[in-house]
């Protein structure tokens, strides 16, 4: 006799989010797909933003409600901080590993600004990475693989670097699709 399982607990899966930083400007995409257990839910979600008066980049995967909770923790800390990101980028990842709340909220970020480009997590963790690339979700590996090579070994425009790169994750990713968001600073 088999044992009855317990259902398994809803969960949504994956997501790949890239940034990329050229000479002259920056590119985040984000794909749109939103996946509850083994069902596509959504095509088109929105995971990349902007915010800050339009001077910063937002992308994350995880959790979308807890997401977009740290997302507006953000921009209150860049509202106190007065737009300095890696100030505000600090003291939200601070409060997010201190406050009994926020430590709950499952989520990474990366935020991007004129001149930095930073990892956030729940851990602690405010990352610049090396390179001016960054991605992260389930299809996170495949995309900055992609971007990397890309970036080093032609002349594609950043943009372009970003499309071929996230075309790419989406095409290895089962968590990720290819209706991508792109936003540019």
């Amino acid at each position: 006799m088999t044992p009855i399982q317990p259902e398994q607990p809803l969960r949504f899966h994956g997501t790949t989010i890239l940034a990329v930083r050229g000479e002259d400007r920056v590119v985040m995409a984000g794909d749109g797909q939103v996946t509850l257990n083994n069902t596509v839910v959504k095509h088109n979600a929105r995971k990349v933003r902007r915010i800050y008066k339009d001077t910063i980049l937002v992308g994350f995967a995880g959790a979308t409600a807890d997401a977009l909770t740290l997302t507006e923790k953000l921009e209150q800390k860049l509202e106190r901080y007065n737009g300095n990101l890696t100030r505000s980028a600090v003291e939200l990842a601070r409060d997010w590993r201190a406050d009994k709340y926020l430590r709950r909220l499952e989520a990474l970020m990366i935020a991007v600004d004129g001149t930095a480009m930073l990892l956030i997590s729940g851990n602690g963790d405010v990352i610049e990475p090396d390179g001016g690339i960054a991605a992260i979700g389930s299809g996170g590996v495949a995309a900055q693989a992609a971007a990397t090579a890309l970036f080093d070994q032609t002349r594609l425009d950043v943009r372009r670097i970003v499309e071929v790169s996230m075309s790419i994750a989406a095409s290895l990713c089962v968590y990720t699709n290819d209706r991508i968001t792109i936003e540019e600073l």
